[in-house]
């Protein structure tokens, strides 16, 4: 895909500066995962005033109705199940380094299959704002517990990209403050 003519180079420089941050995040504990989590939870409630009015914005450009405007729709109850879902994922084990299976060879190697973080991770999805939130903490959790891929880069679908965009920016947030930290 990288090398896709279609490929903006806009998206190339994401791309890019994600793999950049991605050893970076590899480096983290897992204190520094769940702490980035809740962070994330906790800039999510902080900023739902400025993400429902993103996702105003949202649904009156995109003229849509029925279940796919409820799929768009974020409300207070919304906002607060995100946050929720956030917390919970940092209670969540923290697979990085979990050991898989071991076993000794009859040479006496021995082998281990062990959890690593999987880099750069790009989800592709539909104008639903919640799961850029959902997308970023699950692939968190095993990337940075954020915790196994270490760098998320979510497009999301243009239908939703103001909200969207304002929970990425939460997200943000909390990495850099993390990696400042």
């Amino acid at each position: 895909m990288v090398g896709s003519p279609a490929m903006t180079s806009t998206t190339r420089e994401k791309i890019e500066r994600a793999r950049t941050a991605a050893s970076a995040l590899a480096q983290f504990s897992t204190e520094q995962k769940n702490s980035l989590l809740l962070q994330m939870a906790d800039a999510i409630e902080a900023r739902s005033t400025q993400i429902l009015a993103s996702n105003e914005q949202d649904l009156a450009l995109a003229n849509m109705s029925g279940a796919m405007r409820d799929r768009l729709l974020l409300n207070d109850g919304r906002i607060s199940e995100m946050a929720t879902s956030v917390r919970e994922v940092a209670g969540l084990p923290d697979p990085v380094n979990e050991v898989i299976e071991e076993w000794t060879r009859p040479n006496g190697l021995l082998i281990r299959k062990v959890r690593v973080p999987l880099g750069v991770v790009g989800i592709v999805y539909e104008s639903r704002p919640n799961v850029t939130v959902d997308a970023a903490v699950l692939v968190g959790k095993t990337m940075i517990h954020l915790s196994a891929a270490r760098v998320v880069f979510l497009p999301g679908g243009f239908r939703g990209c103001r909200a969207g965009e304002s929970c990425q920016r939460n997200e943000h947030g909390g990495k850099a403050q993390m990696l400042a930290g």
